[in-house]
């Protein structure tokens, strides 16, 4: 890998004149980023992966193989995009028909995990920690900490920041992480970690 700049990027890459890569990031194997792309620092860009013009990856990162980040997605700092996860951006396409000037955002809230093989219909917000599993469609929006499964996702419990299922606590609306011991309380929005 090629590293005169403060980020490495191998030889068979592509980085289009114009993209914004943040320090210490790494893209790999057959990448091809975009000129408008914008790109934190830390990143890892897998084998294959594609970043469009229009999109926005905070720092810290980690996107693996085979995963294609079109216009107007927004992944926040700490994200995971598993394998051959899928982001769409136009919700009814035909090849007959040019629709660019109807993409619609999908934001990926800091430290979410999208599974491998997961998919993401497009003009959805995914919570906060919220962990989408292998496989999982998701057609709306997601609360903090959710866990997501199935087709269409629906949600089966709550994950905590450590990557581990929440389990009930003694209070109504508590959730307790079996790692960490962090408690959660229950909110409109998702969960909320418990200060104090």
């Amino acid at each position: 890998m090629a590293s005169s700049k403060s980020y490495q990027v191998h030889e068979s890459a592509i980085v289009d004149a114009g993209a914004q890569i943040g320090t210490g990031s790494r893209v790999w194997h057959f990448v091809h980023v975009c000129g408008g792309a914008k790109i934190g620092e830390r990143c890892s860009l897998g084998q294959n992966v594609f970043v469009g013009n229009k999109v926005q990856i905070g720092n810290n990162v980690k996107i693996q193989n085979n995963v294609s980040v079109y216009d107007n997605v927004i992944l926040e700092d700490d994200v995971f995009c598993g394998p051959s996860m899928v982001f769409t951006n136009v919700i009814n396409p035909r090849s007959a028909i040019e629709r660019k000037d109807e993409y619609r955002d999908t934001v990926v809230k800091k430290g979410a995990t999208l599974g491998a093989n997961s998919t993401i219909v497009c003009g959805v917000t995914l919570g906060r920690y919220c962990f989408v599993g292998a496989g999982a469609v998701v057609t709306k929006d997601v609360p903090d900490y959710a866990l997501m499964v199935g087709v269409p996702a629906k949600q089966s419990g709550w994950m905590g920041e450590f990557g581990v299922r929440l389990e009930k606590g003694s209070k109504v609306g508590e959730w307790i992480c079996p790692g960490t011991k962090q408690i959660y309380e229950e909110t409109q929005n998702g969960l909320r970690k418990k200060q104090g």
